[in-house]
This record gives structure tokens, C-alpha cells and sequence, in this order.
């Protein structure tokens, strides 16, 4: 569900003109709803009323301050894997006991940076992470709040890409081997085990891969407290689909019934990771026709958004509904809207059926609220994009668009070069 919606031929989002955005702040720009992204939230989080839960939102997903700020006025916490995302999360309001921090390459700076500020819980992906953390909290005299982050050989059925919880992935710790780690981690003077994690994929759209590598996790929870260790979190991470075309992911509340019956019996606080769930649907990339061009088997329509701004068409083969802002009384084509990046590659949908554009009219670009700003680059020298967020009636220029001057902020030239 979504605020995205025609209303006499024209889309709106909430209650306001997307053409009416475009005319004020130019094109290309990301646009997102409150209203959906707030609906969103709380129906995961409902989902899994009457157990001890948490809702860290996935940064990575989106790291708009604005969208963590109303993320966290809800209650959310964050699931950071960077020192960046920390700063982010931190400047948005959120609470530093409510954040967990993942990732298999956490510098020495970033890992005393999330011990200062008080963090939830280190996800730690190594044995050697878990000896860095201890001792880089012992320079503190500090004691590090740990999790190991589990890899429970489950397949998730996604794309390869974003398959995170196979062994043949980079993340997270063998089942087999995790005993040994738990027990050293309980001989480190500066380390406090807390937890047990996961984290299997993205865009996952079946609930039995969460089943799955959930039971494993809660063996290895009885197992753990035969030898006396005591778990307090489980973290089950993130990865639940969205609809971008023909996908039938489970609806959250389905998803959260499922994982609750498989909760029985144990005494932990449940942490989950949503990124894509809550902000994908609830954003779109808006861009504007600069050409047409045809040949002789092949219809092109280039706009001026481009796979620096949205990679994932170019990444992934990834979809996205291609949507008039204006409907207007055209035929259908079959074409491929492309950018202005200088590669092949550069496409946000290709060979498909859609409205024959025309130059000046504008698009958009649905399901772009998850993983579009936030992978975005400046390839080809092109400033990033404008993000909006949309309340009622009333439109924020949430991050103004970059302009030719920052894009060489920082940059210098050697004095033997002058």
C-alpha cells in the first residue's frame, strides 16, 4: 500500500501534484511519502506485538535524515554496518541503545566510535572482529555489548547478489565454528555476549528461508545456555520483499505470525532489521524526457536520470513500473528508457512495453525508495539528485540538489601542477 495515486489523470503523491514538485525543484529528484512510510512501520512493527521486540530500520536501505528522524520518532532503532551510518543515525535522534551495528569490515575508528556512543550491540562477523573489538574496548575501559552474526548455510532464494546467509558468502560466522567463538568470546575481559544474528538476503520473497535459518539459531540458543551462556537478543536481520512486478511476497503480519510460532519457549528480545519493506514502495525517481531516438529494431527513450542515479536496473536486471506523471491519450510501445551515462549499461528499463513519451514529459520511476539515493553516485561528473518528502498537503526539500561546485569540494591540485 502506497500514496502514490491518479487523481483525474494526473499522479499525485498524498495530496500533492508530482508535476506541480517537478515544476519547482527540477528533475530528476527522489520523492517520498510520509504517509506511507509512517502506515509502513507500523504495520511491521504490530506485526509483532505481544513478544519482546525491536524494529532497528536498515540505513543502508535509505539514510535520508529526515526518513530517520520519523523512522525514529515511531521508536524505531537503526541496523548500521558503517561509521557514516552511525554519524547519520546518531544526527537523526535515534537512541544509541536502540542500534545495532553488522558488517564484515568495521575500521578500528568506526568500531570506538559505536563504543562511545553507547551502542546496542556489535554484530561481529569474525573471530578476529571479536578480538579487535575487545581489545579496542579494553583501551576504553570499556565492556563491548557482542552478538556473532551466524552464517546458517540457508538458500533465500534471491538474487545472488544480495544472498547474504550461504556459506559461499562473505558474511557472518559457520554455524559449525560458532561454539568455539562464543566460548572465547566469554574469556575476553571486554567483551559481554549478548546475542545471537543473522542476516540470510534481500528481497526475499518466501517465508520459509526466516523459518529455516530460525530454527537453526534456536538450537544453537539451547546450546549456548547448556554451557552456560546466556543469550538475550536474537537478531533475525532483515531481507523481506516488496512487490515490484509480478512478486507475491508475504504480507509482514503473515511473515511476523510465522516467525512468532517458531518463537515458543525462548526467553530473548526479538530483533529485526526492515529496510526495503518499509521504504521501497513509499518512494519514487522522478526524471524527465530529453529524446526520443529510433532504429530500425530498437526504441529508445532517453531521459535525465540515469544509472548513477538508480543502479539497480543496471545492477541487478532489477524492475521498476515505468509510469506516466501525466496520463495522456498515447499509443504503447515497446522501448527501452535509458540516461545519459556514457555506458551501455545504463538503462532503467529495458525492451518493455510502456507509453510512447515524448519529449518534456515526465516519469516515474515507481518502488525507487530503497537502495536509489543511497547507491547513487557522481559518475560521469553528474550532481546527485534532490530528495522530497511529501506530508498532506505540503512538500520538504529534504536533501537540495548537488551542485558543480561540491562535486570538487575537497579535491586539489599539487602545487608541482600549478
Amino acid at each position: 500500500m502506497h500514496h502514490f495515486n491518479y487523481q483525474s489523470g494526473e499522479l499525485y503523491c498524498e495530496n500533492v501534484p508530482v508535476r506541480q514538485i517537478a515544476a519547482r525543484v527540477g528533475t530528476p529528484f527522489y520523492l517520498y511519502s510520509a504517509a506511507t512510510l509512517e502506515h509502513h512501520f507500523r504495520v511491521f512493527e504490530t506485526s509483532f506485538q505481544g513478544f519482546p521486540h525491536l524494529v532497528c530500520f536498515a540505513v543502508k536501505a535509505n539514510a535520508n535524515l529526515a526518513i530517520l528522524r520519523l523512522f525514529a520518532r515511531l521508536g524505531a532503532g537503526a541496523d548500521i554496518v558503517s561509521g557514516g551510518e552511525l554519524h547519520r543515525a546518531l544526527a537523526a535522534g535515534v537512541d544509541p541503545h536502540r542500534i545495532v551495528y553488522s558488517g564484515v569490515g568495521k575500521r578500528p575508528e568506526e568500531i570506538k566510535a559505536a563504543l562511545q556512543a553507547g551502542i546496542l550491540s556489535f554484530n561481529l562477523e569474525s573471530s578476529q572482529e571479536l578480538e579487535a573489538v575487545n581489545r579496542l574496548a579494553g583501551r576504553l575501559n570499556l565492556k563491548a555489548p557482542a552478538s556473532l552474526r551466524i552464517n546458517p548455510d540457508i538458500d533465500a532464494r534471491t538474487h545472488p547478489y544480495i544472498s547474504t546467509g550461504l556459506k559461499k558468502n562473505k558474511f557472518g560466522i559457520d554455524l559449525e565454528r560458532s561454539l568455539e567463538d562464543y566460548r572465547r568470546a566469554q574469556t575476553l575481559p571486554n567483551l559481554e555476549v549478548v546475542g545471537v544474528a543473522c542476516h540470510i538476503g534481500s528481497q526475499i520473497t518466501e517465508v520459509a528461508p526466516f523459518v529455516e535459518a530460525l530454527e537453526r539459531l534456536k538450537e544453537l540458543i539451547w546450546r549456548l545456555e547448556e554451557l552456560g551462556i546466556a543469550i538475550r537478543y536474537l537478531d533475525l536481520g532483515g531481507g523481506l520483499g516488496i512487490q515490484y512486478d509480478q512478486e507475491e511476497p508475504p504480507h509482514p503480519r503473515e511473515y511476523g505470525q510465522e516467525i512468532l510460532n517458531h518463537l515458543k519457549g525462548l526467553d530473548v528480545t526479538l530483533i529485526l532489521e526492515p529496510g526495503r519493506v518499509l521504504v521501497g514502495n513509499a518512494g519514487i525517481l522522478v526524471t524527465r524526457v530529453l529524446y526520443t531516438k529510433e532504429r530500425e529494431t530498437k526504441h529508445f527513450i532517453i531521459v535525465d536520470a540515469g544509472m548513477n542515479d538508480l543502479a539497480r536496473p543496471s545492477l541487478y536486471g532489477s524492475y521498476h513500473a515505468i509510469c506516466p506523471v501525466v496520463q495522456q491519450p498515447r499509443p504503447l510501445v515497446t522501448a527501452s528508457l535509458v540516461g545519459p551515462i556514457c555506458e551501455s549499461g545504463d538503462f532503467l528499463a529495458k525492451d518493455r512495453e510502456m507509453v510512447a513519451f515524448k519529449p518534456r514529459d515526465l516519469v516515474a520511476v515507481m518502488s525507487a525508495g530503497a537502495y536509489g539515493f543511497s547507491m547513487s553516485s557522481n559518475y560521469n561528473a553528474r550532481p546527485r539528485v534532490a530528495e522530497i518528502l511529501v506530508h498532506d498537503r505540503d512538500f520538504y526539500v529534504i536533501r537540495k540538489r548537488e551542485t558543480y561546485r561540491q562535486l570538487t569540494r575537497g579535491e586539489s591540485i599539487p602545487e608541482f601542477l600549478k
